[in-house]
């Protein structure tokens, strides 16, 4: 277990070498699951403010499911969890088909045409972390094991990267450079 701040990192945060294969997944991750992608309560007024740009790259299941469902659905026996909303083969509402049946996310596509200034949710971009968010304000950050990721975890040994390196972007948007680096310091004791 690393300590850094206010967040608890399993060792596999490190220790797992990890590279996205789309080619091989397909995205599988916004498609796979029952539930949706976890959202924080800030991440819905900010969906809404750019859902006027990414409405119309989703299909209309997509925008019908949004609007009869919300920008956030709560899953879980008592509501629990605030999560994306699924259309009806259990695929992200947000998600998008490319050209080579490889499933993307509507707000990525959008950040990355320039449409808007936001990624994605916090929980896609950590992916396949994932995060708890303890009650006494501590966070719990977790390497999600799933078979669908297969590909990646053999992609990842392949080029030697390891896990944190791969989501670097991703860590440093949730907590900031500094913490970053002193995520890198802690795994060079534990790699």
């Amino acid at each position: 277990m690393i300590a850094i701040d206010d967040v608890l990192l399993s060792d596999e945060v490190v220790t797992a070498k990890f590279v996205c294969d789309l080619d091989a997944c397909h995205g599988a991750c916004c498609w796979e699951g029952e539930w949706g992608a976890p959202l924080l309560e800030e991440e819905l007024a900010i969906i809404e403010s750019v859902w006027e740009k990414v409405a119309p790259l989703l299909s209309e299941e997509s925008r019908k499911a949004v609007a009869k469902k919300g920008f956030g659905t709560h899953y879980g026996d008592e509501g629990e969890v605030l999560g994306t909303p699924l259309i009806k083969n259990g695929a992200c509402a947000y998600l998008i088909w490319d050209g080579k049946g490889i499933g993307k996310c509507a707000f990525e596509q959008a950040y990355e045409k320039g449409m808007i200034d936001w990624p994605k949710p916090i929980s896609c971009h950590l992916y396949p972390i994932r995060v708890k968010y303890l009650k006494n304000g501590t966070e719990a950050w977790n390497y999600n094991k799933w078979k669908i990721c297969a590909p990646a975890c053999k992609n990842g040994k392949k080029h030697d990267v390891p896990l944190y390196k791969f989501l670097k972007g991703a860590i440093v948007r949730a907590k900031g450079e500094a913490f970053y680096e002193m995520l890198d310091a802690c795994a060079q004791g534990v790699e």
